[in-house]
């Protein structure tokens, strides 16, 4: 029982923004686990959660999900959403225009998030050009980076 509890505890805050113990313990109640504040603050020191900014919002996560690289990927997003200006293609060429300066960090992030279209890229103060494989490809990536950067 103890352990399906604290599988259930990584997929509820796999999947919910729990900021809370009690509002941990409501969702656990609500699948069936009759638990009190205490057994969930022992669970959480046993499974070793912490809690994260995440979009804005206190939120407990796995410290193996922050090694693993999602709430990294959520690091490299708000740079790429903070130092965006605006982008278009030409061809096969994304070129990303940054605020002065974020150039390099925006393209870190391009790079730590591993695009597959993007074959490589060159930044200076506040543009990027990304040789992407295609142009169909470039253009699919223009829509996906402006749906990650905008949402």
């Amino acid at each position: 029982m103890k352990t399906d509890r604290l599988n259930a505890i990584l997929k509820l805050i796999d999947e919910k923004c729990i900021e809370t113990q009690d509002e941990l313990v409501n969702e656990l109640n609500k699948e069936g686990y009759n638990v009190t504040q205490a057994t969930v603050s022992r669970d959480i020191r046993k499974l070793n959660l912490t809690k994260m900014s995440y979009n804005g919002k206190q939120r407990y996560v796995h410290y193996k999900d922050i090694k693993s690289g999602d709430y990294l990927n959520q690091k490299y997003i708000r740079v790429l959403r903070e130092g965006y200006v605006s982008m278009d293609t030409a061809c096969n060429i994304l070129v990303i225009k940054t605020v002065a300066g974020m150039a390099m960090a925006v393209a870190a992030a391009l790079d730590a998030l591993q695009f597959k279209e993007i074959v490589g890229s060159i930044a200076g103060d506040d543009t990027i050009m990304c040789a992407v494989r295609s142009t169909e490809e470039a253009n699919l990536l223009l829509t996906r980076l402006r749906e990650i950067i905008l949402n």
